[in-house]
């Protein structure tokens, strides 16, 4: 699609938003989209995390792709005197 024409449908979707938001009545939807909002006004939480974190972050990833994984059920039984 051409950026003009991609500018265009973007500017007509948000127009279909703006007109949708408009005739929303339940408090929750209100409040998700204040907080979606918010969070584009926030920094990366990837870069508010400290460096202990990112390491057992990227940890988790490599055992996940190594396939070192423990069943959901099996954690459930591990911890469920604690949940």
């Amino acid at each position: 699609m051409k950026e003009g024409a991609n500018d265009i449908r973007q500017e007509k979707d948000k127009l279909e938003i703006i007109k949708w938001v408009t005739t929303l009545q339940d408090d929750t939807s209100i409040e998700r989209l204040k907080m979606l909002m918010n969070t584009r006004e926030q920094a990366d939480w990837w870069e508010q995390i400290s460096e202990e974190e990112k390491a057992a972050i990227d940890k988790g990833l490599a055992d996940s792709k190594a396939g070192r994984l423990i069943p959901h059920e099996e954690v459930k039984q591990l911890y469920e005197k604690w949940l």
